[in-house]
């Protein structure tokens, strides 16, 4: 509990002596704290370590690390510390160069302003050593007026804080695993059309609502032959994954997907079922995916070309594609099903974090055949050690 004294406070008594002779009695006003909004932000404990820099972007003014001495302070403190360090060398500056004297007086003015709160500023703090705070007085709920973000230090911020060696270079070390994320991997093969030597660039990425992937992609300069591939950047799930979609808008075509290399696709309309390594691993969309069904089964079927294949099976091909067509101009309704025993395939959900009213998607667990498919059955993780 506080105790107020009656002596001077901001100039005079808080309380007046009461007596029924005074006729100019006025009722008493102090400064309080209200209890239900704790509506005084200057009275904000603000713990500030050395290294931190302190910015109010409103007035330009920032005070870099390592320039002030760590403090446990208020909002109001750290004006009324900045205000005294400008204030410091002023009359030496008056003599010197009163142009420059007068300016900091105005902007001292500024800062003092600002305790008055007659317009709303920003406090920044940003500390690389994580060891500064400023008082939430609402906690624990959430504080709206107040941010706390975390970030990652430089080289440099490690180099001041002492955790690196001065000589230590700029650029962080090649195997460190976020540079590794953000790095397109180059590496040299050659064009499975032509032969021809080409290079083929790797990336690790984290697709939202899913999981880590690696997109794999090949140019040739020969031939002009590009080709993708995506293989799963994490382990097979314990259940298989069955996604089904009802395309019922021209929107759909541009959902993304991820189809792993052990992702069968269906279409009932169609009557159409391919298999699962048909096309390889893809990140792509529902149109994309369309488009390489029709190549597969129609534009670069060998079996169709010329004059050897049967003119009812040709027939029957070229109705398919037209109705691919008509699927990704929006004219026909169709169900595109994912069935991925692995479990590491993936279509967009566009009402992501709610339910998508167009697509279900369903966990299952794995035949014997379909473990076997996956070569599951003869793998053993536990334990294999005691078998030599």
């Amino acid at each position: 509990m506080s105790v107020i004294s009656e002596e001077n406070v901001r100039g005079g008594s808080v309380f007046k002596n009461i007596s029924a002779d005074d006729e100019d009695t006025q009722p008493t006003e102090i400064e309080s704290l209200c209890m239900n909004c704790y509506g005084n932000d200057l009275n904000r404990e603000v713990v500030k370590s050395d290294s931190a820099t302190t910015r109010i972007p409103e007035l330009d003014f920032e005070i870099p690390p390592f320039t002030q001495k760590g403090s446990l302070s208020t909002v109001e403190g750290l004006l009324d510390r900045a205000v005294a360090g400008l204030e410091q060398d002023q009359a030496v500056r008056r003599a010197a160069d009163p142009e420059v004297a007068e300016k900091i007086d105005e902007f001292i003015q500024k800062l003092r302003k600002l305790k008055d709160l007659d317009s709303e500023f920003t406090l920044v703090i940003e500390d690389p050593s994580g060891n500064s705070f400023v008082e939430n007085p609402m906690a624990p709920q959430k504080d709206n007026a107040l941010t706390v973000s975390r970030f990652k230090r430089t080289v440099q911020q490690d180099k001041q804080l002492g955790l690196r060696a001065d000589d230590d270079p700029d650029e962080p070390a090649a195997d460190d695993l976020e540079a590794m994320r953000n790095e397109v991997l180059v590496f040299n093969t050659n064009c499975p059309e032509c032969n021809a030597p080409a290079s083929t660039n790797m990336k690790l990425v984290q697709i939202p609502h899913f999981k880590e992937v690696i997109i794999m992609a090949t140019n040739c300069d020969s031939c002009g032959h590009r080709t993708n591939e995506v293989k799963s950047g994490g382990a097979t799930e314990e259940l298989g994954t069955r996604i089904s979609l009802h395309v019922t808008d021209i929107s759909d075509m541009t959902r993304d997907v991820l189809k792993s290399e052990t992702c069968s696709v269906l279409i009932p309309e169609l009557e159409f079922e391919l298999g699962m390594a048909a096309l390889g691993g893809k990140f792509t969309t529902v149109e994309g995916l369309l488009k390489d069904i029709k190549d597969l089964t129609v534009s670069k079927n060998p079996f169709i070309c010329g004059d050897s294949g049967p003119s009812s099976q040709m027939q029957k091909l070229i109705e398919f594609g037209e109705k691919i067509d008509k699927v990704v101009a929006g004219e026909m309704d169709i169900h595109v099903i994912l069935d991925d025993p692995a479990g590491n395939s993936y279509l967009q959900n566009v009402y992501a974090p709610e339910a998508d009213p167009e697509m279900k998607v369903e966990k299952y667990t794995r035949s014997f055949e379909q473990n076997e498919d996956l070569g599951l059955n003869d793998m053993k993780t536990e334990g294999y050690q005691e078998d030599n």
